[in-house]
């Protein structure tokens, strides 16, 4: 028998760990966190994250594609209504995981995963990027017609300079006589 392309599973077959993973979501978005291993919430979280995605659309396809993976029918309705509300303003990382104390059976590393909840927020450097590239296109035609009268200027007043200069050597020359 092959052996998997993506490493070895959390559990025996295949089959058992998409239904592992399917009750892990089920879990999450019924009580907004779950406390497991590490490497089962790394494995869940793409797939808890493209659930939301589908709940985020809301259309009936995306319903019926999130049916196959949670079978359960409240929880289905709480994703698409309380969860995908929540995550409207957010644009991707719908979860975290939170290393947590090694378990005590076992030693295994265990972690919290959990639904981020916090309202969204534009950070300070974003306001300031745009509101420095909001100056700088109001000041680019400004720029751009003190380039242009920069540019002639120069060209009159050495054009004035060369005809006051032979006029200041004649006066030095009159008085020196």
């Amino acid at each position: 028998m092959p052996t998997p392309k993506k490493g070895p599973r959390l559990a025996s077959s295949p089959a058992h760990e998409r239904l592992m993973l399917a009750n892990m979501a089920t879990s999450l978005f019924q009580n907004g966190q779950i406390t497991t291993t590490l490497p089962k919430a790394k494995r869940l979280r793409p797939l808890a994250e493209r659930l939301i995605t589908f709940a985020k659309r809301g259309d009936l396809h995306s319903r019926r594609r999130v049916m196959r993976v949670i079978r359960n029918k409240s929880v289905v309705h709480i994703l698409f209504t309380q969860i995908a509300e929540q995550m409207e303003q957010r644009e991707g990382g719908y979860t975290r995981i939170v290393k947590i104390a090694p378990r005590v059976g076992d030693n295994a590393p265990a972690a919290i995963i959990e639904l981020v909840t916090e309202p969204v927020a534009k950070k300070a450097v974003v306001k300031e990027a745009e509101a420095a590239t909001k100056v700088a296109e109001e000041e680019a035609p400004a720029v751009e017609t003190e380039v242009a009268e920069a540019a002639e200027a120069p060209v009159e007043e050495t054009a004035a300079a060369e005809a006051e200069a032979p006029a200041e050597e004649a006066e030095k020359a009159e008085k020196a006589e």
